[in-house]
């Protein structure tokens, strides 16, 4: 008997099935109930899946709290980059989650569909076109050539760089691991 061929990254089961009480332990359990609420969803299946891997998901959940939403760069501009990363990689729990995010953060309905088009889509401001630019180098390439360096220069400071960097990079990670360990899109209440 011949297995069905599924694409790497294809919906199928969760590998992984997101942890209940027992699995997470009682603090997790919490900061996933808060996290849900937050995001007008049950506990996200995200957090539950990592929350199983307890002291490890409390780091990654700190880290990634200083990019989102405890950066610097502008929310706006934030969830601008995660939605490109998201796109880019095909990642719908990502893009379907920070979409939700996004509106809150003055993100429309036109962004959004311009997103799908990248940089070149008229309607960005010069800042807006720079940060999605080094979005997609950075996913095309894991590097940033100097013109786009040097673009960015002219709106970001050094460390504002870095931190781009680092969120579009996270996201990327993000995705490989939400795709790789197939958690299942959380639902809006």
């Amino acid at each position: 008997m011949r297995e069905s061929a599924k694409k790497p990254g294809e919906a199928t089961a969760p590998r992984p099935t997101p942890g209940g009480l027992r699995d997470v332990g009682v603090v997790n359990w919490l900061v996933c109930r808060v996290a849900g609420r937050a995001t007008g969803t049950g506990p996200p299946n995200l957090f539950l899946t990592l929350a199983r891997r307890r002291g490890l998901f409390r780091g990654w959940l700190w880290f990634a709290g200083h990019l989102m939403p405890g950066g610097t760069l502008p929310r706006r501009e934030t969830e601008l980059v995660i939605l490109r990363i998201a796109h880019l990689r095909d990642c719908r729990y990502e893009f379907d989650h920070h979409v939700r995010l996004a509106r809150r953060s003055g993100v429309r309905r036109p962004d959004i569909e311009r997103l799908t088009t990248g940089p070149e889509a008229p309607g960005w401001t010069p800042r807006e076109q720079a940060l999605l630019t080094a979005a997609d180098q950075l996913h095309a390439t894991q590097d940033l050539d100097d013109a786009t360096w040097t673009r960015l220069r002219t709106h970001l400071t050094e460390p504002e760089c870095i931190e781009l960097t680092l969120l579009a990079t996270h996201y990327e990670m993000l995705a490989t691991t939400i795709k790789t360990l197939r958690i299942t899109p959380d639902h809006p209440h």
